[in-house]
Formats: structure tokens, sequence, C-alpha cells
């Protein structure tokens, strides 16, 4: 595979198109391509930068030396740390240059949050302090990742911020928030023995592990009370749970995996239960 799109790490990518899609269904018939186009490629760009600037301030830090995870670049040394900063810069200057042209069709707010997700998004690992490092980046995802990014397209199609919008923000937010706390406690060891204190390293594998359960009761409650049809998500739910008790180490790794399609799959039927209205 190209070391480039290992780097992108694709299978991140349903966490920033699920909103958009999502947000999409709740404001038809309101439809403007355009503006779904640009919201898209802003997703989709600072989703990839963000995990090539991960890479890049981790690599540079040693905390991916003893990963369980997927391959990082500049800890296996498929890239140079110069090279892998460079590709975040280049796809934060193009999600920049869409969020731009966004903001410019539908509300110049949109440049000044865009312009935080991307500060965010650096100092997430990167700086001198990065919040990632002190339990924060729960809260990062699930206000870009889930609120900014569900809100900010269903107000690029209607003009207006309706409270399904909001509540799908809530149910993608709560989603990838699960994403990477497993993504966390899968790191646990490595990420004390290197310093980062995530949430999961903090509060410890075991609250780490309930905190993910109450995460996906989240998004199953909150997208029930969108379309009836979220009650059908019950039973990958289930089966996550159970999972999620037991499974350790590179385990989980699949556990990773499937709260991603998790996520596909309560946007689908919150796009599906939207559009015919059920």
């Amino acid at each position: 595979m190209n070391r480039w799109i290992l780097g992108a790490r694709p299978k991140t990518l349903p966490a920033v198109i699920t909103p958009v899609v999502v947000a999409l269904a709740l404001a038809y018939p309101s439809f403007d391509f355009i503006n779904a186009f640009l919201a898209l490629i802003v997703g989709l760009s600072l989703q990839v930068a963000v995990n090539y600037a991960n890479d890049y301030s981790d690599g540079i830090r040693g905390t991916d030396t003893n990963r369980i995870g997927p391959t990082r670049l500049v800890a296996s040394g498929l890239a140079t740390a110069a090279e892998v900063k460079r590709a975040a810069y280049i796809t934060f200057g193009i999600g920049a240059i869409a969020g731009s042209y966004l903001a410019a069709r539908s509300s110049y707010w949109l440049m000044v949050i865009g312009a935080t997700a991307i500060i965010s998004a650096w100092r997430y690992t990167g700086g001198r302090n990065p919040y990632g490092y002190r339990g924060l980046g729960e809260l990062y995802v699930f206000i870009y990742f889930g609120l900014v990014a569900t809100i900010g397209t269903y107000f690029s199609q209607t003009g207006n911020i309706g409270i399904e919008a909001i509540v799908a923000g809530v149910t993608n937010g709560s989603i990838s928030c699960a994403i990477l706390m497993v993504n966390n406690i899968r790191d646990i060891a490595g990420d004390t023995n290197s310093g980062k204190r995530t949430l999961a390293v903090r509060i410890g594998e075991t609250r780490a592990r309930r905190l993910f359960m109450f995460m996906i009761f989240v998004a199953i409650f909150s997208g029930f009370t969108i379309s009836i049809l979220v009650a059908l998500g019950i039973f990958p739910a289930i089966r996550l749970l159970n999972e999620i008790k037991y499974k350790k180490g590179s385990e989980l790794i699949s556990v990773l995996s499937a709260t991603g399609k998790f996520q596909l799959i309560i946007g689908t039927l919150i796009s599906i239960g939207s559009l015919i209205g059920f």
C-alpha cells in the first residue's frame, strides 16, 4: 500500500463521512451539492491532516516506538518527520481552502470555527503542551467530529441550526469518542511508559471500558430520539459491549474497526429514518 495512504489511515474516515451524510439527510429537501461537496472535503482533509499531525508529533516524541496499532510513518521509518509534517500542512491547507469557500457561500462564522478546528487538530499532540497528552482528546473529538461536523454541514444547507442536527451531533460525537477511547485503551501500557496521559490512562482500564459502554449507550439513545430505526443498532451495540469487556491488546483492533462500522450503521439508520419520516 502507498505509504501516504497508509499514513492517512483510511479506516478513520467514516468518522467524518457519517456526520456529513446524516446532516444532509436531516436537511433534506434543502440540498446544495457544492456546499455538500465542500463540507465533505473539509471533513476528510481535517481527518487526514490530524492523522498526519499525530504521526509527526508522536513520532518525534517517541510515543509510537512500541505501538500496538496501525503502522505510523515516522516511527516505522517509512517517511521522515519533515515529510509527514509537510503532508499535514498540505492537507490542512486543502481543508482551509475548501472551508473558506464554504464559508463564503454560507456564513463567515464557519471560517472562524474552521480556524479553531485546525488549531485544535494540531494542538492535539503537537506543541509544547498537547492536550491529547492531558486526557482531553475525547472532548476535542466530541466537539469537532460530532457537533461541529454535523451542525456545520446542516447549517451550510439550511442556514439555521435545528434541534435534530444538534442531537445527531451528540450521536456522532459519542461514537467518535468511543473510537478514540478503544484506541487509547489498547495503548494504555505504551502511553503510560511514554508519559502520554490520555483519558484512558488517567481513569484506568476498567473505568475506560465502562466509559466506552456509556458512549455507545448515549449514541443509541440520542439517535433513537431522531428515528426509531436506530433501535436496530442495539444488536451491533450488544456485540461491542460484550467485546470491550474481555478483549485486550491487539485484540482491540477488531473492536476499533467494529466501532467504526457501528457509526456507519447508526448514521445510515438515522439518515434513512429521517428521509422516510420514520
